[in-house]
Order: C-alpha cells, then structure tokens, then sequence
C-alpha cells in the first residue's frame, strides 16, 4: 500500500527530511484513515506505508517526508501513529536534490487498468497501441492512478463500457486529478460529465491536466465540467441531478456520511463506484447505502482496497436534493486513500 506522490520535484530542496519506522499491517491501514495531530502542522508531512516483505504481515514500514528538519515534536507526533515502534530507534536522513528526481519517479512507472494507460512525461512514449492514454503527473492533488483505489475505479469503469452500459450524466465526486472524470467521459464522450472536489487545488489540477491532455472543460455535452464543492453541495451538481453513474472515491468515513446525499442524487437503475475504504471498512459501507435502497453489483478487490459498485433499485422513488446542503464533513478530502 502506498499513497500518490504529492509535487515532490516542483518542492524539491536541500533541506527536505525522510522519517523511516517499522510498523504493523494495522498501523499502516489506521494512517491511510488518520493522519492525527500531523495534520495541524504547516505543511503537514507526506505520509507513505509500504509492505517491503509480502511474506511476513507485519513487517511494513511508515515514511514521514517533511519540507525542513522535523522538530523532536514532530517526530514524536510520527511515532505516536505507530505505538508498537516506541522502543525501536528511528531512522532520519536529509534528502539530497539528486534523490527528490529518483523518489519522484520510483513510483511513477506506467499504469495499465483495462483500456487505460496512465502515464507521465517520462513515459510518453510508451503508451500501447489502441489505448486510451492519460497524461497525468505527480503533484498537488491525489489520482494519478498509482494507487490501488483509483485503478480498481479504473477497471470498473472500463468493465462498464466493454459490457455495453451507457451512461449519459456522470459525476466524479472528490476527482482529485480529474482522471476518473476523464476516464468516464472517454468511454461515454456524449455524456454531461462533472468533476467535483472540495479542495479547490484540485479543481486547478484538474483544469491543468484537462488542458494537457486535450480534454474540453465546460458545462456542455462531451465537456467536463469543473465544481469546487464539499460533495454534491452546489447549485450545478443539484441541476443535474439524478446521475446514472456517479464515482466517489474518497474515504470510509466520508462515503458514510455521504450515503443520503449520493443516494438520493441517483436515479433508479443507475450506478455508484465507491472507493478509497478498506476490505475491513467495506461491510459498514455497504450497509450505509443499503440502508438508502442501495445492492451492491459488483465489488473489485485490489490487495487491502476494494472497488465497490451499487446500483439504484429501479423501484426507488428519487429525492430532490437541496439547493445547498451542510454535509457535515468539515474538511475532508482524498489525500488519505
């Protein structure tokens, strides 16, 4: 398990920190839910689990990568998220400029999901023959596809579209880069397609990389609309409303919390693509939108990370949705899944 990459060459410095601690399989799951006090600091820290030997479960590592030396606070704050290394000497090193180069592309290799091929400047020129290829680099927003929850998204809508659904008003709901929003649109080109997130970043992130690879923005068929917004609580996305494909992969507690709005914002028959949980949290998510007349059709395990697709039933009454709507979520975004 490992998060997407944040800007790492745009912010590359000579005084940039790397915090290496063992870590358990339990440890690692509960940091893609919460940063804890980490997230107080200016900037926060990018946070990456990694598991170095498949073999042993609980053998995985927790990295904390800072912009300037980490105060002893701040160290304390990391190991506080892994209880079970408090004895154990951690390991903090200063990242020369020439390892920012390497660490942005170690894990930025190609990514092949069905039809899709996700990719960046370096491997331009490496995209296969007949598919539908997305420039997408490494930076501000999370989803350049390296991640299992956006490539089980990935696959899920390119099983949609090989099994002949179509789909003719789609949202991506927390879009980070805009790849899932433009991966739908690819495979449904005359559909009216929003991508919307709360962080504002990443709706300028999405605007860069739909003008990077091509991809019209706006608020007419075959476009991609762009909405900064805290899940469907704007005026164009009510409009629009009901969807037959909505994509929301976010986090655990976030799509909970959602389960009313995005339910009630999908019409009879139509699809919900759920990811950004745990194979632990997929129980309570499910029964979340059960509890809304939501079944689920379809479910894609990636490793610890399922992809879940539920579906409206066709007797379900559709609800208005409000102009404007509290969610309640404060703050929350992609970044943890």
């Amino acid at each position: 398990m490992s998060a997407d990459l944040p800007d790492w060459t745009a912010s590359q410095s000579s005084d940039s920190w790397k915090l290496v601690l063992p870590c358990t399989k339990a440890e690692a799951e509960a940091v893609a839910e919460d940063i804890g006090t980490l997230a107080d600091l200016d900037p926060p820290p990018t946070l990456m689990t990694s598991e170095p030997d498949p073999t042993r479960e609980d053998d995985w590592l927790l990295e904390a990568y800072f912009e300037g030396e980490p105060s002893p606070e701040a160290i304390a704050m990391v190991r506080a998220l892994v209880p079970s290394a408090d004895d154990v000497d951690y390991e903090l090193n200063r990242i020369e400029d020439a390892d920012w180069v390497t660490l942005s592309q170690a894990f930025l290799e190609p990514i092949r999901a069905g039809r899709f091929f996700v990719h960046t400047a370096a491997h331009a020129g490496e995209v296969p023959s007949g598919a539908t290829a997305f420039h997408i680099e490494a930076g501000r927003a999370f989803g350049t596809g390296h991640h299992e929850t956006t490539t089980g998204c990935l696959h899920m809508i390119d099983g949609l579209k090989a099994r002949g659904h179509r789909f003719h008003a789609i949202a991506d709901v927390g879009t980070g880069t805009g790849l899932l929003a433009f991966a739908a649109r690819a495979c449904w080109p005359r559909a009216a397609v929003v991508a919307s997130d709360i962080d504002p970043i990443s709706i300028e992130v999405t605007a860069e990389n739909a003008a990077l690879n091509a991809i019209p923005v706006g608020t007419a068929r075959g476009q991609v609309a762009l909405v900064a917004a805290p899940g469907l609580a704007d005026a164009m996305l009510v409009r629009r409303a009901p969807y037959d494909l909505l994509i929301a992969n976010i986090l655990a507690g976030p799509l909970i919390a959602l389960a009313p709005t995005l339910s009630a914002a999908l019409q009879p028959g139509g699809s919900l693509i759920l990811a950004g949980l745990l194979n632990t949290q997929a129980d309570r998510v499910i029964a979340a939108y059960r509890r809304q007349g939501l079944r689920l059709a379809e479910r894609i395990d990636t490793n610890d990370w399922p992809t879940l697709r539920l579906v409206r039933r066709t007797s379900a009454r559709v609800r208005s949705l409000p102009e404007r709507r509290d969610t309640g979520l404060g703050d929350w975004s992609t970044d943890g899944a």
